[in-house]
């Protein structure tokens, strides 16, 4: 059985980490800084994260810039793989992240816009650099949509559906991110996430809702999730991802400890 990874979220607005909650928003104010980008993953990496999760949040070129730079700086004093998302609309986007020291590149907005690229990006570089991150809401009892720049712009697609479709056209990994559950520390959307990860052959990454172990723990075995991303937890101290890893081994989860 393949470990579970444990892979904490780094949202960098204008080089700094932030947090908000139900995917607030940088020119509303509902960002809080906590911290800065390479301080914060060479804590993670001395914890013994398994992966960090990088989301560039500034939608301009200068943000981009910034981007690469902290990339650039990460890289050089971690050893673990790191992922890259957030503005990345072009093989040239790719590109310069991959170049810069990511190990895998995540698409979103850019991929619903053009699910081409996600074929491009793979057949270039390899399905295993390719993350797509679906932003999805409960629209109904059973359905879940797919929300683009953001989660702010509904696409009318079935998140089901879409997660297929991106494997098969080349996605190496998906990231799950409930829109409902985001920064309320209430707990994974184990429904959805197990629905997808039954449904793909790839790592499923759950993302979004975690506020105590247990509910770590809940969306791994329940929701038969590859692996964990949380920000808010351990940003603001509550545990460190030592503890996350500990605490699963005692559910009998298997992890590199």
């Amino acid at each position: 059985m393949l470990a579970k990874r444990v892979i904490p979220c780094l949202d960098v607005h204008a080089g700094q980490v932030t947090r908000g909650f139900q995917f607030g928003r940088a020119e509303n104010g509902e960002l809080r800084n906590v911290g800065d980008p390479v301080a914060m993953a060479l804590q993670y990496n001395d914890q013994g994260a398994d992966e960090m999760v990088f989301y560039d949040i500034t939608a301009s070129a200068h943000g981009r810039a910034t981007m690469v730079e902290v990339m650039e700086r990460v890289a050089d004093q971690c050893f673990m793989p790191l992922t890259v998302g957030g503005g990345i609309r072009s093989l040239e986007d790719m590109h310069a992240m991959l170049m810069a020291g990511a190990d895998k590149v995540s698409i979103n907005s850019s991929a619903l816009a053009s699910p081409r690229l996600i074929r491009a990006g793979a057949e270039k570089y390899g399905s295993q650099c390719i993350v797509v991150s679906i932003d999805a809401k409960k629209v109904a009892p059973d359905r879940w949509e797919v929300f683009s720049h953001g989660g702010r712009r509904p696409t009318g697609r079935d998140a089901l559906a879409w997660a297929v479709e991106a494997v098969e056209l080349g996605a190496g990994e998906i990231v799950l991110n409930s829109m409902d559950s985001d920064g309320t520390k209430a707990g994974y959307d184990v429904v959805i996430t197990r629905r997808i990860s039954e449904a793909v052959g790839v790592p499923v990454v759950a993302s979004g809702g975690a506020g105590k172990l247990e509910h770590l723990a809940e969306v791994l075995i329940q929701g038969k999730a590859d692996a964990v991303l949380a920000a808010s937890i351990f940003h603001f101290g509550e545990h460190t991802v030592r503890e996350v890893k500990s605490f699963l081994a005692q559910q009998k989860i298997v992890v590199r400890l």
